[in-house]
């Protein structure tokens, strides 16, 4: 099994098994680092370091060794040919970067590849406004296994705050309640409060709205708790398994 190896490509989908016609189970993206598990024609097994999530990648796009010094702070960040010279790729909120060239307004990551410094924060700066990370997704649409600009699930919208601020946090909503700690009985929703069902989890803004990224409404949107709590539990017919804290 190969060591510390880094994503460079804008983002790619990991496949349950080695085919595009395969389940999207999550997605890796710019500096994230794996381990290579096998080899399968054009595909690699893999297993993603920050979550030890593991699944299938195209065979492309990836180097030995990174230092990222720089991270995406906004919800998606333009890939520059040159300084000011736009081409029609982007990288997403979390990518890890190194600068091997800078000047006052860009970062070089490679060759012809540029972000505007506007875009980014230092790698080891900790956004603790939560809500200012999740409202970066508000009507980002629903894409089950997506964590990008593109398309997000429930679940990657909480770890993304996680990533971002590099801390470990589960992938999946099943794994994220275990990890979690907290309680099933709460009288008050406060800011904060990560509500979990099976398979769904939403995120406190306050004590009357909720953020999640909504499989039904097919995209990140802001609801009332409670509604939202009465409304899964009449169309899913699931109720609440925990409330934990961010």
């Amino acid at each position: 099994m190969k060591n510390n190896l880094y994503f460079i490509g804008s983002f790619s989908n990991i496949y349950r098994r080695p085919s595009k016609n395969s389940e999207v189970t999550s997605q890796i993206i710019y500096g994230e680092r794996f381990k290579i598990i096998s080899k399968k024609k054009n595909w690699i097994r893999i297993k993603t370091l920050f979550d030890n999530y593991i699944g299938y990648i195209k065979n492309s796009e990836y180097v030995k060794n990174i230092n990222p010094n720089y991270k995406v702070s906004k919800l998606k960040a333009k890939i520059y040919k040159k300084p000011n010279i736009r081409t029609k790729k982007w990288l997403t909120f979390g990518s890890k970067l190194e600068a091997i060239y800078e000047n006052n307004k860009f970062i070089k990551i490679q060759k012809n590849k540029w972000i505007k410094k506007t875009d980014i924060q230092k790698i080891k700066q900790q956004e603790k406004n939560f809500v200012k990370i999740f409202k970066k997704f508000l009507g980002v649409k629903y894409v089950w296994g997506g964590k990008v600009y593109k398309g997000i699930d429930c679940s990657a919208l909480l770890q993304m705050y996680f990533f971002y601020n590099n801390l470990f946090y589960p992938r999946d909503t099943k794994d994220q309640v275990k990890y979690s700690k907290g309680k099933l009985k709460i009288k008050e929703f406060t800011k904060g409060d990560i509500i979990f069902w099976k398979g769904h989890v939403a995120i406190c803004l306050n004590s009357k709205k909720l953020i999640h990224a909504y499989g039904p409404k097919k995209k990140v949107l802001i609801m009332p708790i409670k509604d939202t709590i009465d409304l899964i539990q009449k169309t899913a017919k699931l109720y609440v398994k925990k409330v934990a804290r961010i």
